[in-house]
């Protein structure tokens, strides 16, 4: 039962251009049910495969995505491999309100104004979805909605999903939209060179994203992520970009950890159990000159509570009296990355959760054909032998075993990011261990610098290391980077009791090792509860930028060899490695920390802490601009 043509729509509180545009058009739907959605997705008929194009200009028929209908949901796929991963540029600035961001005009050397009539113009055209939601969430979320193109069903499956559909009958007089997103995939081809292109145009009381494409990352999930984000900067908080999730240990010790970094920095990973060997050990790395490996036996490992996926939101309303910070998940849905998982068996609840969906599942970048059951390590390829190193499913949160609901006090703020291999003889930033403690200005800078690092799956190539920008969340970001960093700053200085950890991934020094580390950091930390390190139990690292190292890390009976912990004592790395990686990993903090000090508003303490990265400041100096405890 799809949507019939609906005037729901008319109980919002819409601009009346934009009330005209659904006036105009010849359908327009309010999905009720999640399952109308899904039935619209490969057309009404109701068959099983669908072609999601358009006629344009000068080009033709362009087909920008396939639908096709499984057992267990729907998988989609763009023919454009530029198309399935984002595009870290793909954000560009319509109106004149302060921002660091590209404007339409700067980029396209012409006005937006014209291009938004068109794309009004266009819309009014089409048979059209519209999609209530909150941005943020029911309870403490934002009105919002979109407007899609029916033959785009799929991506209002998508926003449903992700967001949070409000069914049409709930609709009353008083959901006045603060954002509204408009889908219109032409544009991208007639205006924007075929490029990955969302625009935001901020307006008094409203926020309008316009994804002139339909690749969900930078516009169904982080379009709206940069609703908020403006929102936090007009009213003073912000949304994290982080997972979160509440551990609890085999002695029932509970202890909560927010994991925060680039896309490709563990975020998901860190909702997820630790991927064991056959014998049901885990592998902790190989080393990549000798081929050694080493294991770990954790015969039995945490209980997750998952709380928050990538987008963690820290409100006002949920913050308390206390010490810590407080957040909630701002989203309905997560759109998990699966491209590590290359053969059945690999992780086996989340296998179970998409072959057995309770609800139909969305997938992208994979391969199925017609009434199958869709399998995630099925990759589609990018070329032959060549795997799409992005497939997705958006997987509904309320399906997800012993997902928390409520707002919840955070721990222990963890920083993860992809290292390369380092040696002597190819020495690189890859020189951090398994676990590093950072003081609380430390833990500013790496949210200034928030390194994308090696191999990242989830955006389109970068060269060598590169910032993902201020919270890690700056590419969705729409205002001023200061603005954003004072208002980190000013989190972490209101909740001390909230510690910080760094925890690469892929690589500690010459060792393969994955996300193992923010794994067994995980339980590690879990097992340890509340208690603070001594001052004895913690050695400031080689390089100060890393914080302290601990030298000795149990878990379970099993002691973690030194070298994972303090890389400078790898043979293949050694003093000499280890300098020359601290060197590069010196000068990329510096080079994008030198511009905050050209903003007259950073905050006075910022620029301090600045400052001293800039002079090559000790772990001590760094200590004494943010007084806390640390460990």
């Amino acid at each position: 039962m799809v949507p019939s043509k609906s005037d729901s729509w008319m109980k919002m509180q819409l601009p009346e251009e934009i009330a005209a545009l659904l006036s105009a058009a010849p359908y327009v739907g309010v999905p009720e049910t999640r399952t109308e959605l899904l039935e619209l997705a490969t057309g009404r008929d109701g068959v099983d495969e669908f072609e999601v194009a358009y006629k344009v200009p000068n080009q033709g028929r362009v087909v920008e995505a396939t639908v096709i209908r499984c057992r267990n949901g729907i998988s989609v796929n763009y023919p454009d491999p530029y198309m399935r991963r984002r595009d870290p540029e793909s954000l560009v600035i319509a109106d004149d309100l302060p921002s660091d961001k590209t404007r339409f005009e700067d980029r396209y050397d012409a006005p937006f104004s014209p291009l938004r009539s068109e794309i009004i113009d266009w819309l009014s055209q089409q048979d059209l979805v519209v999609v209530p939601f909150k941005a943020g969430g029911l309870e403490y979320g934002y009105p919002a909605c979109m407007i899609a193109p029916v033959n785009a069903a799929f991506f209002a499956v998508a926003m449903a999903d992700l967001q949070g559909m409000i069914p049409a009958s709930e609709i009353d007089e008083n959901f006045k939209p603060r954002a509204i997103v408009y889908v219109a995939p032409t544009f991208r081809h007639t205006h924007c060179e075929g490029q990955q292109i969302v625009v935001h145009n901020r307006m008094p009381d409203m926020h309008e994203v316009f994804s002139l494409n339909l690749y969900l990352g930078p516009s169904a999930k982080k379009g709206v992520y940069g609703v908020l984000l403006t929102i936090g900067e007009e009213e003073g908080w912000t949304t994290l970009h982080g997972s979160t999730v509440q551990v609890v240990t085999p002695y029932d010790n509970i202890i909560t950890v927010m994991h925060e970094g680039a896309s490709g920095g563990g975020k998901s990973e860190m909702l997820q159990y630790p991927h064991r060997e056959k014998d049901g050990r885990l592998l902790l790395g190989e080393n990549v000159v000798t081929g050694d490996q080493r294991h770990v036996t954790l015969p039995r490992g945490c209980e997750l509570r998952p709380v928050t996926d990538d987008m963690a939101l820290c409100h006002p309303a949920i913050q308390n009296n206390g010490d810590r910070l407080v957040v909630t998940d701002a989203e309905n849905s997560w759109f998990v990355r699966i491209n590590h998982i290359d053969h059945y068996g690999t992780d086996p609840e989340l296998e179970r959760l998409c072959i057995h969906a309770p609800e139909p599942f969305l997938y992208l970048n994979l391969n199925a054909a017609p009434d199958s059951t869709c399998l995630i390590w099925e990759h589609a390829e990018d070329a032959p032998g060549q795997p799409c190193p992005n497939p997705r499913v958006v997987l509904l949160r309320n399906v997800v075993p012993g997902v928390l609901n409520e707002p919840v006090a955070v721990d222990v703020r963890s920083f993860g990011f992809r290292t390369p291999p380092c040696t002597k003889k190819e020495p690189s930033y890859g020189i951090v261990g398994l676990l590093h403690i950072l003081p609380p200005s430390l833990a500013w800078l790496w949210r200034l610098v928030s390194p994308r690092g090696f191999s990242n799956p989830s955006i389109t190539d970068t060269e060598g290391m590169t910032s993902e920008g201020v919270g890690s969340y700056w590419p969705f970001a729409t205002g001023r980077r200061v603005d954003q960093a004072n208002l980190l700053l000013q989190q972490i200085v209101e909740k001390p009791g909230t510690r910080f950890t760094l925890s690469p991934n892929q690589h500690v020094g010459c060792w393969k090792v994955g996300f193992m580390p923010q794994w067994i950091v995980r339980e590690y930390l879990a097992r340890r509860g509340s208690a603070r390190f001594r001052p004895d139990m913690l050695t400031p690292a080689r390089c100060p930028l890393l914080g302290y190292t601990i030298p000795r890390l149990v878990v379970e009976g099993t002691q973690i060899p030194k070298w994972f912990l303090q890389v400078d004592s790898q043979p293949e790395i050694g003093e000499e490695g280890y300098d020359a990686g601290a060197e590069i990993l010196s000068a990329f903090f510096k080079r994008e920390l030198q511009p905050y000090l050209e903003e007259a508003d950073l905050d006075p303490l910022g620029r301090k802490i600045i400052e001293s990265c800039l002079a090559n400041s000790t772990i001590d100096e760094y200590e004494n601009l943010i007084r806390s405890q640390v460990s």
